[in-house]
């Protein structure tokens, strides 16, 4: 991967820390290149501050994509299972350890970086970096210590660390120059190098799993009779949206006469043009974790369609976070829709996928304010970056 020397950015709150830290931050690929996408961020945003990053991956095919240009700072190393000695042996110890999302370090790794505490008598800043909620424990157990029981890294502790919303929290990934660089966004041209002839038209990003509200939101969109062109991204957006299509098309060819919907299919985009993307739309539809908080940096009216889980927490988190939003109605009842929490009137037939009629409105003008006011909230707290760096000069 390329290097390409990062700009300096501006001011941020560890300024007053002249040293500069080698970080060694452990990533395991889950699903959907989420994790990759936070710990990328992360390690950029510590190497533009003058930190040394070896971020270890177990796939980074996907970061080819994500991060094309790659960052000077940051070293990119396989996580091998189990890991090659021959990749680290020679390296210098890390000052600071993460595993990002509970990941599990290699055993081998954690011995060595254990003898090198005993050598130096250093204590240990192993940080487990865990994922972003808005749930009230999330505010009791940030920074929590604990124990290492058992294995090579016993004895020693382990924080927990947790990004988060409120001034309790770590605060979120955010770059010093971002709000400059917002306001230099060209976006004609940005959306005519993708071939997207703009005059004017409403614009909604679409990137999403595949929510059953899919079809029925089309549908809405339709009888609004308000010019709309949907920009579908790379993967399973674009292959939940052909289905629909397909669909539709095949049952009623007129669906769309008139053609007031039209759709542009994005090819991959990389982190930067991801950003670029939410500046351009006037309504974001986001998922997962660092989609979410790249769309409240945007500014814009959003729909958050959180990761799914099979026990169905994940419509706990959502509830949590749309609390902490302070959520109108209509916003909280088409986040329960889009993601799969039927709020409609009662159905006469047993089947579980929403009709046009079944979905709340669809009115992100009036969520404007609500997003806004969110935004400024966060801008006034510490980013995440600043918030760890803190903490470790702390601790060590």
């Amino acid at each position: 991967m390329p290097c390409k020397q990062p700009a300096p950015q501006g001011n941020s709150s560890d300024t007053s820390h002249s040293f500069h830290l080698h970080w060694d931050i452990f990533c395991r690929v889950i699903d959907n290149l989420g994790d990759i996408g936070v710990c990328w961020r992360l390690s950029v945003q510590l190497a533009r501050r003058g930190h040394q990053v070896r971020l270890w991956m177990d796939h980074r095919s996907g970061l080819d994509a994500l991060a094309p240009d790659g960052c000077c700072g940051v070293t990119v190393l396989p996580w091998t299972d189990p890991l090659d000695t021959a990749a680290w042996g020679h390296l210098m110890p890390c000052d600071v350890l993460v595993e990002a999302f509970g990941c599990t370090i290699d055993e081998g790794f954690l011995a060595a970086y254990a003898r090198h505490l005993s050598a130096t008598g250093r204590s240990a800043c192993w940080i487990n970096l865990e994922y972003l909620s808005a749930e009230k424990e999330v505010e009791r157990c940030h920074k929590l210590p604990s124990w290492v029981q058992t294995g090579p890294g016993a004895k020693l502790s382990k924080h927990f660390f947790y990004p988060g919303w409120t001034d309790a929290t770590g605060g979120l990934l955010r770059e010093d120059d971002l709000l400059y660089r917002q306001s230099q966004f060209d976006r004609a041209k940005w959306l005519s190098q993708w071939g997207v002839n703009w005059q004017g038209k409403r614009l909604i990003s679409l990137f999403c799993y595949e929510p059953a509200a899919l079809g029925p939101w089309l549908d809405a969109l339709v009888t609004a009779k308000t010019a709309t062109c949907i920009l579908v991204t790379n993967g399973r957006a674009t292959e939940a949206m052909h289905t629909e299509l397909t669909q539709k098309n095949r049952l009623n060819p007129l669906w769309n006469e008139g053609g007031l919907l039209s759709f542009c299919f994005l090819p991959m985009l990389s982190q930067l043009e991801f950003d670029h993307l939410l500046w351009a739309s006037d309504v974001n539809f986001v998922r997962g974790e660092d989609s979410l908080v790249r769309a409240i940096w945007a500014g814009r009216p959003l729909v958050w369609q959180i990761y799914p889980q099979h026990d169905g927490v994940h419509h706990v988190k959502l509830d949590a976070w749309l609390n902490w939003l302070g959520a109108p109605a209509t916003l909280r009842n088409f986040h329960h829709a889009w993601n799969g929490l039927y709020t409609g009137r009662q159905r006469s037939d047993s089947s579980d996928t929403p009709r046009s009629q079944d979905l709340p409105p669809f009115v992100p003008e009036l969520w404007q304010t609500t997003l806004t006011r969110a935004r400024y909230r966060l801008l006034q707290q510490p980013d995440l970056v600043s918030s760890l760096i803190d903490f470790i000069a702390n601790t060590l």
